[in-house]
């Protein structure tokens, strides 16, 4: 009975042992490489799956996800005979398990590997200035290059990342030198660029307020013209109004005075009224000169008036003057 017991239980742990050798669960995104009697047989995808036992094993696993791979730094000589460390990220991705296993002995060493060789390679192409603007350039050439050769390997390389570019410490303060005389450089440019506008400015703005000022005088000067001009045509309507008023005025008077020498004793009043007159006049002339010529018949006022009144009949021009008393 002991011993009945003793094969069942040999033959239960016969049949985990064997379970466990020979069932197979593959996990999502993943691969294992069977190989039947030392050769390939079958590559199991995610999944249950049985083997025949003692004839098949499982002999490689692959992950089917994208795996990241840290490049080591490493030293690169650039074109110009500087030492720089450079390092990166590479992504790859196991697109045939059965390449991947029979293809190279370790795909992962052998990527880190083409991509250190394809970065001194890129970087000896290039100066210690370019090495940090040509980022992207060096990406590219090294994921063309690396993936290129990871074809027979069963793998694709995704992308590659430059992580850190570090030059020498003497070369990191020359660098630092350079940018500082660069950036003073740069703050004399902006700052005689500044004076120079300013100046530019400062010209274009007296400009125009010399431009207002002449052009302030010219309209003063033709605001005074206009009103100028205003005025005289104001004065000369004013004395062209002051004559035809006074035109009006003495063609009035004569007409009343041809009425009243036409009345009744219009004669006699013009005649008398001559005779005033004279005698005003010779009156004003004794008093502006110390010398004068007296006519004989000044006291004769009625020969005067008698003078007025015979110019008044005939109308044609003064009589004669009388001639002197004889003596």
């Amino acid at each position: 009975m002991e011993v009945t017991i003793f094969i069942l239980i040999g033959i239960a742990v016969f049949l985990i042992i064997l379970f466990q050798l020979y069932v197979r669960i593959v996990p999502q995104n993943e691969a294992f490489v069977v190989e039947r009697l030392g050769k390939y047989s079958d590559t199991l995808l995610s999944g249950f799956h049985v083997l025949i036992p003692f004839f098949d094993r499982v002999a490689y696993k692959h992950t089917l996800k994208e795996q990241v791979i840290d490049v080591p730094m490493q030293i690169c000589i650039t074109r110009d005979n500087i030492s720089v460390e450079v390092d990166g990220v590479l992504y790859l991705t196991v697109i045939d398990p059965h390449l991947a296993s029979y293809g190279v002995n370790n795909y992962y060493n052998a990527a880190i590997q083409m991509s250190q060789t394809t970065m001194r390679s890129v970087i000896g192409k290039l100066e210690l200035d370019k090495t940090f603007e040509e980022r992207e350039t060096i990406n590219a050439e090294i994921i063309g290059a690396v993936d290129k050769a990871s074809s027979p390997w069963g793998v694709k390389i995704n992308r590659y990342e430059v992580k850190n570019i570090t030059p020498p410490q003497s070369i990191k303060d020359a660098m630092e030198k350079q940018m500082r005389a660069e950036r003073e450089k740069r703050a004399l440019i902006a700052e005689s660029e500044g004076e120079k506008m300013a100046m530019i400015n400062k010209a274009e703005g007296n400009k125009l307020a010399n431009i207002a000022v002449a052009e302030g005088e010219r309209q003063k000067l033709i605001n005074i013209s206009e009103g100028e001009k205003q005025r005289r045509i104001n004065e000369a309507a004013g004395r062209a109004q002051e004559i035809l008023l006074i035109a009006n005025s003495t063609a009035e008077a004569l007409r009343r005075v041809g009425a009243s020498i036409v009345a009744q004793g219009g004669n006699e009043a013009v005649a008398l009224r001559i005779a005033e007159h004279y005698l005003m006049e010779f009156g004003k002339l004794a008093k502006a000169n110390n010398t004068m010529i007296i006519p004989t018949n000044v006291v004769d006022i009625a020969s005067i008036v008698a003078v007025g009144k015979s110019v008044l009949k005939s109308g044609e021009g003064p009589a004669p003057a009388p001639s002197p008393p004889q003596g």
